[in-house]
């Protein structure tokens, strides 16, 4: 019994099944791959030839596949791509997979030649499926078009000579004229590098047509971006064709929307990649010569497009709003505002709720708003009060408004007894005969004792508005604002702890912005500001003295400053720049109060002088930080320089101290002099330091070295210590 052939769709089923088989194991391609191509040859559906093309294509640009098995498979497939590929008649969608598909093959099969040059063959067919892909690549549709320019691609990057490639690594793009062996049977380096040149040159012809495909346009950019990475021998003539073409050029024509799409997308593409070689080769000879194309591109196409979108005004003033004629799209066309309809309060008591509901709904008076969480409730608020238009807003308060006074001036309803409510229940109304005796006295005072005392009668409460004021706040004491601000102060440098190193500072100089950003700097600003730049009340006034000399003294500003201090000398090489920015708030404050009071309290030179005490017991012979201490700071003194001098107690630093003061002899010119002077003291005092010394002031002090040879002269003159008579 036979058994009945399979539709199309359960063929299409069982290859799908076969798919989701290798994608989850990839062992499984070199069974399945061989299983298929029976089924998906030229004589089968156009179904299957479509799947089996997809798969194909899907399979070798597959990472998961390696090389190895990969060259495998396309030495066992070639022989059915090459009749797919040469059927005149097939479909589009077959051929625009196949040549994805040769695409990625090719590299495979130019290294199984290298390594196997026996198999003439599989050669010929490559050779053979090559050349066909290259006569349909000017007459087949757009995507079919695309593909082969990648397969062109792939094809000039395996026929050009290439970096030395790793066998290890499976990289295709390594696949390269470099591997092929000089004296190889079948491959002619000359020959196929020939080709390779000829191809690249067909690539850029598009780039020299008059009318350009944006299509292939931009797909031929996005292949050359991997030649000129992968090949540098070849980017020089790929840029320079780039460099001469236009993308703008068919901007001159009348501009329909389509033409604008398309020259847009040229003009991008060119752009994106000139800007990316640029970028990854910023010394490159033709740096400039990108920088400029660039430049005036972008500007042509600010004129092209601004002056497109720019529109002729009117010959005269026209409102837009004249019904009569057009409205402009810009034109502030007024909506009218609804009027809001909000009745007035019957007589009588009523609620709040009552009072501020514009119209009345039974539904919304059930529903209990305290279900939502307040946080909800308030977005909803503040939400409804941005979007709420504002007359419609005036309207509502100013009905609340009435509502509100009508209240208060209505009069009580005056009853008419005729016709009052006696204040008993209807069913009671009917009249029955009483037909007992009337009750005494006594009785009714007994009725009256036993009756349950009468509830208080609750009056309306009163709505009107009262003023309220908050009472203020108990003054602080002297020791609780100071308890309170050193918390403050060191909460903020418990944050600037967890807050990382900058990378990268921009130097804003004094006027800069305090806390413009949440990063260590800006703390660190804010905080230097509060210290220096105190408000009233947080420094102490002095007129007698000029300088601080009461160090007991405590107040706000020297709590900062002393947790500066040694915030700074926990790190002190990493945060010397927090020192210098400090010192110099420190050093314009001064001359800020110097100006308004001459007998103002001085703080930059204590601070100062205290900060380099602090460091100078932790130097070492390496270190450069107290140079650039002394560079950066905005005031040098006599007392900061004999610090420096006093380093050259220890040989060790004296290096350090010396170079410290030769940058300020170059680097510093107003404070030359008394660095000059700084050196002869170390040359009269310290001996280690002697030679280095007499070197700098030679070069910078004039006579210096004539004093000395005086005074060498003086003490040995004709080789004879001289007596004085």
């Amino acid at each position: 019994m036979s058994v009945p052939a399979m539709s199309v769709e359960q063929q299409i089923q069982q290859l799908n099944d076969a798919r989701k088989l290798v994608l989850k194991d990839p062992s499984h391609y070199q069974q399945i791959v061989q299983g298929i191509l029976p089924i998906i040859g030229p004589g089968a559906r156009v179904e299957l030839r479509r799947w089996g093309a997809d798969f194909l294509a899907e399979t070798f640009s597959s990472p998961t596949v390696p090389a190895r098995e990969k060259e495998t498979l396309a030495v066992a497939v070639l022989e059915t791509i090459k009749l797919m590929i040469e059927n005149e008649q097939e479909d589009n969608a077959v051929v625009k997979s196949i040549v994805q598909c040769c695409a990625s093959i090719y590299p495979l099969i130019f290294r199984w030649i290298i390594n196997n040059s026996y198999d003439r063959d599989s050669w010929e067919r490559i050779t053979a499926i090559k050349s066909r892909i290259l006569r349909i690549w000017d007459i087949a549709v757009s995507g079919v078009r695309i593909c082969c320019i990648k397969f062109a691609q792939r094809v000039v990057l395996v026929q050009t000579a290439g970096p030395n490639a790793d066998p290890r690594r499976d990289d295709p793009l390594e696949v390269s004229l470099t591997m092929v062996p000089p004296n190889h049977p079948i491959l002619l380096p000359r020959n196929l590098e020939a080709e390779s040149s000829g191809l690249l040159d067909r690539m850029l012809g598009i780039f020299q047509e008059s009318v350009s495909d944006a299509v292939m346009v931009d797909a031929t950019l996005n292949s050359l971006s991997i030649l000129i990475r992968a090949r540098p021998q070849v980017s020089g003539r790929i840029l320079n064709v780039i460099l001469s073409f236009n993308p703008l050029k068919q901007a001159n024509s009348p501009m329909t929307p389509k033409l604008r799409v398309m020259v847009k997308s040229m003009e991008k593409t060119t752009r994106m990649l000139l800007m990316h070689v640029n970028k990854r080769d910023p010394q490159g000879p033709l740096a400039g010569r990108i920088q400029q194309y660039v430049e005036r591109m972008m500007r042509s196409r600010n004129e092209i497009f601004d002056e497109a979108n720019r529109k002729r005004g009117p010959p005269e003033s026209v409102d837009g709003l004249d019904p009569a004629k057009r409205q402009k799209l810009g034109a502030q066309i007024l909506v009218p505002i609804p009027k809001l309809d909000i009745p007035a309060l019957k007589p009588g008591s009523h609620t709040i709720a009552e009072l501020f509901t514009l119209k009345p709904e039974p539904g919304l008076e059930k529903f209990d708003v305290a279900v939502f969480p307040e946080d909800m409730v308030v977005q909803l608020g503040i939400t409804i009060l941005q979007k709420l238009d504002v007359n419609l807003l005036n309207q509502a308060v100013n009905g609340v408004r009435a509502r509100f006074n009508s209240l208060k001036t209505a009069q009580p309803e005056l009853l008419n007894a005729a016709t009052a409510p006696l204040g008993i229940d209807e069913d009671e109304d009917d009249y029955e005969p009483d037909f007992f005796s009337a009750e005494d006295t006594e009785q009714i005072l007994n009725k009256l004792d036993n009756a349950p005392p009468e509830e208080p009668k609750v009056n309306a409460p009163d709505m009107a508005l009262k003023h309220f004021t908050l009472p203020s706040s108990p003054p602080l004491t002297s020791e609780e604002i100071s308890q309170i601000s050193q918390g403050t102060v060191s909460r903020v440098f418990e944050v600037m702890q967890t807050l990382e190193e900058p990378g990268k500072k921009s130097k804003a100089g004094l006027n800069r912005l305090a806390a413009s950003a949440y990063d260590r700097d800006a703390w660190i600003t804010l905080i230097t500001r509060i210290a220096t730049r105190s408000p009233a009340g947080l420094e102490e006034d002095s007129d007698a003295i000029k300088v601080e000399a009461n160090a007991a003294a405590l107040s706000v500003c020297n709590t900062i400053r002393e947790s500066l201090y040694l915030y700074i000398l926990e790190d002190f090489r990493k945060r010397i720049d927090i020192a210098i920015a400090w010192l110099c708030e420190e050093w314009y404050n001064d001359k800020v109060h110097m100006k308004h009071n001459p007998n103002a309290i001085l703080h930059y030179e204590k601070w100062v002088l205290k900060v380099l005490d602090g460091i100078l017991p932790y130097l070492d012979g390496r270190d450069k930080v107290l140079t650039r201490f002394l560079g950066e700071i905005p005031g040098l003194s006599i007392d900061v320089l004999s610090r420096v001098k006093g380093l050259c107690r220890d040989p060790a630093l004296v290096q350090v101290a010396l170079t410290s003061l030769l940058y300020l002899v170059m680097m510093r010119p107003p404070s030359r002099e008394i660095a000059l002077d700084a050196f002869e003291d170390i040359w009269n005092t310290y001996d280690d330091a002697k030679p280095i010394a007499a070197k700098y002031l030679t070069k910078w002090r004039p006579g210096f070295a004539d004093r000395i040879k005086g005074n060498d002269d003086e003490k040995k003159p004709n080789g004879v210590t001289a007596v004085a008579a």
